[in-house]
């Protein structure tokens, strides 16, 4: 994720609330800390696999430190020059199950902005978003709330089920949601204070940074782009399919990012 933000167009907002496929994984997670099955070493059995390796074919995943990985990836509003605030106005969220990498439930919807209400014929070109799309759709204040709902629901807030939020880059963590929370006076959920830049893992398993973020990386693993860029559930779709493609190949996921 980037700055600017983009969207796949879509005329219906939605708020998706599928039930569970499987069960919380009873497989034991490891504390932080280096894996084995990461670094170096894991770069070479990465490489020695190749990646145009059918995904299918491979069946085994290492036991991961987490029950669950919530795939999020934001699309705000945006101009050139750049509109300051910008505004979340997409908020997909993957679950994604750390024992098969499997999506298992969905939370997708689109935000109203309100500081800048009009969206701009900028961000419409680069987003494909149209003012319909957001019009009458629920403030960030009121997502939040819904978020917070979605994950009670699916247990993610039991403290006995370890789940972390993965993004492609920082931004979306450190910089997009506190930044525009701050401006309206919001929390700032616990669950969003960590997560996993899967740009920083798939460069600590490959060995290669990802410049052009997911083009780079299914490029890198062989793997045909899921949906259109500048979409911010296809990203997410895109970022978990790369995940699974990195655990079939023995990597161990872990947290690399924090913000207190």
């Amino acid at each position: 994720m980037h700055l600017l933000g983009h969207i796949r167009p879509s005329r219906h907002h939605t708020q998706l609330f599928t039930k569970s496929l499987e069960a919380s994984s009873s497989a034991t997670f490891s504390s932080f800390g280096a894996s084995k099955g990461s670094g170096p070493m894991l770069n070479r059995k990465l490489g020695c696999q190749g990646f145009g390796a059918s995904v299918a074919a491979m069946t085994s995943f290492p036991p991961q430190r987490y029950h669950y990985f919530l795939v999020l990836d934001f699309e705000a509003t945006c101009d050139k020059p750049q509109i300051h605030p910008q505004e979340i106005i997409e908020f997909p969220i993957l679950k994604l199950n750390g024992r098969t990498m499997e999506i298992e439930s969905t939370f997708h919807t689109y935000v109203q902005p309100v500081v800048h209400p009009q969206l701009t014929p900028f961000c419409t070109e680069l987003t494909g978003i149209i003012q319909d799309m957001v019009d009458g759709q629920p403030t960030l204040s009121q997502v939040l709330e819904r978020v917070d709902e979605w994950m009670a629901k699916e247990g993610l807030l039991d403290p006995s089920v370890k789940s972390i939020f993965v993004t492609c880059g920082d931004w979306d963590l450190k910089l997009m949601l506190p930044g525009q929370c701050e401006y309206l006076g919001l929390q700032v959920a616990d669950y969003f204070k960590q997560w996993i830049n899967l740009k920083k893992a798939y460069s600590f398993a490959i060995g290669t940074w990802p410049k052009n973020g997911l083009l780079d990386m299914n490029k890198g693993m062989s793997l045909q782009h899921i949906g259109r860029p500048h979409s911010g559930i296809d990203d997410c779709r895109n970022i978990a399919n790369i995940m699974k493609t990195l655990a079939h190949r023995g990597f161990i996921f872990k947290q690399t990012s924090r913000r207190i």
